[in-house]
Formats: structure tokens, sequence, C-alpha cells
């Protein structure tokens, strides 16, 4: 049996599409951490099954879904995340017959404000996504995880779709968010910054992305997100930096 494995926070307004791009998965699971908005109800209305459990990060929260589920092979996806119809054909074949594998992996497509990004750090993807029950486990800082396996991993055909945001509002504070998340832990590994830092670390990140990577292909869109990466990392490494100053 398939688990797909879930965890939210206020996602009504999209968990169902995610939860039904695994049309035969045996377990539905949603790990919500105190949604406000109905994401539980929604979930329940989807033939979920809802476990709260108080956020812990992204990193904890993941690997607590890994440990709820009951199925023999578990599917992690984002509630802003869904598979295509070819990756679901694709994985359950594979679960038919799966042999020595102990995971699977996709190719994610990321979509900015419904435009397929291909190239700059927003092109496509390999993410790995499902892991025989007990051979896995998430691991990274927050917000950045990967789900790492023990024993080998098989690409599948088809694509996760991944649509993170809403609104190039939602994008700007989630940037904010993430980056004092990710300042944090940089700051809990005893590592700083001085005033250079920040902006040095921006313009890398803007030619790696715009350039390097070929985020120029994209054209507009690319060129926007190239810039609210760059102004992220600014962000981050100048909250690294002031978060030393009143230590």
């Amino acid at each position: 049996m398939l688990t797909l494995a879930v965890i939210t926070l206020n996602e009504a307004d999209r968990l169902a599409r995610c939860l039904a791009s695994a049309p035969g998965a045996g377990e539905r699971l949603v790990v919500d951490s105190g949604s406000t908005d109905g994401t539980q109800a929604a979930a329940e209305r989807a033939g979920a099954r809802v476990i709260t459990e108080p956020w812990r990060g992204h990193v904890a929260q993941k690997n607590a879904a890994l440990s709820f589920a009951t199925g023999d092979w578990i599917l992690s996806l984002d509630a802003d995340e869904r598979l295509d119809a070819a990756a679901w054909e694709a994985l359950a074949v594979a679960l038919a017959a799966p042999g020595d594998a102990a995971g699977f992996s996709f190719t994610r497509t990321n979509r900015w404000l419904g435009r397929e990004l291909r190239h700059g750090r927003w092109g496509r993807e390999r993410k790995v996504r499902v892991v025989r029950r007990g051979g896995g486990v998430w691991v990274g800082g927050d917000p950045h995880d990967r789900l790492v396996v023990s024993g080998p991993v098989i690409h599948l055909q088809g694509a996760i779709i991944h649509e993170p945001y809403r609104s190039l509002a939602e994008h700007t504070a989630t940037a904010r968010r993430y980056a004092m998340i990710s300042a944090e832990t940089i700051r809990s590994q005893g590592r700083g910054a001085t005033r250079l830092t920040a902006p040095t670390r921006a313009g890398l990140r803007f030619a790696d992305a715009w350039l390097l990577r070929g985020g120029f292909l994209d054209g507009g869109p690319g060129l926007a997100v190239a810039g609210l990466a760059a102004w992220h990392t600014w962000l981050k490494w100048d909250a690294v930096r002031r978060l030393g100053a009143r230590r």
C-alpha cells in the first residue's frame, strides 16, 4: 500500500488538488500544524487521515509524517505540489514491481504566477519523494530539506508540478520569513557576516540565477525570480550580521 503524506498549515484552497494527484494511494495522511482556514476539514473531505502536530520545523514535521504513515511505501508531497498524470502512472507501474528499489525520484517543474520556468535556479530539478517505510529520513536545515534514502533510487517519468506562490505579495512575504529562519540556522552553526557579506552574496546569487544558469531565457518571469532570489539572499545575510551584533 502507498501512503501519500502531506504536511500543512492553512492550505485549504490547494490541498484537494495535491491529494487527488495520487488517485490510487491506499492512505492519504495530512499532518497539520494548527490551520485556521478549514484545511483539516478539506483534508477529511478528500478522504485523508488528519493528525494535528505542533510545528517543529520542516524537517522534523516531514519526519513525523513518515513515522505516522502506515503504507509500505510513502510518497511525500507539499500542499503546493501535485503529480502529473504521467508521474502517477509511472509510479503505479513501479510499485507493482519495485525490485530492489529503495526509493523513486521525479523531475520537479516550477511555476511562478502561472508561468513554467525552465531555466535559472528554478529550472527543472530532480527530487526524491518516494521511499519504502523505514528506509529514509528527511535532512537539511529549515526551510530547505531533502529526503535521503538508504538504497537504490530509480528516476521515473512524469513530473511533480510545483506552484509555491499564489501572488507576488505571498512570494515576498515568504522570502522575508524564510530569510529569518535561515539566518537563525546559520547563526546556530556559529557562522557570522560582515557588512559586505549580504551585498556580495546577493550579487553572486543574481549572477548565478540570471546568467550562469540561463534565467534570462525565461524572460521577464526569469528576471523577477532571479531578482527576488538575490533580495532574499541579501535579507538572510543581513539578518545574520544583525543577529551576531546583538549577541
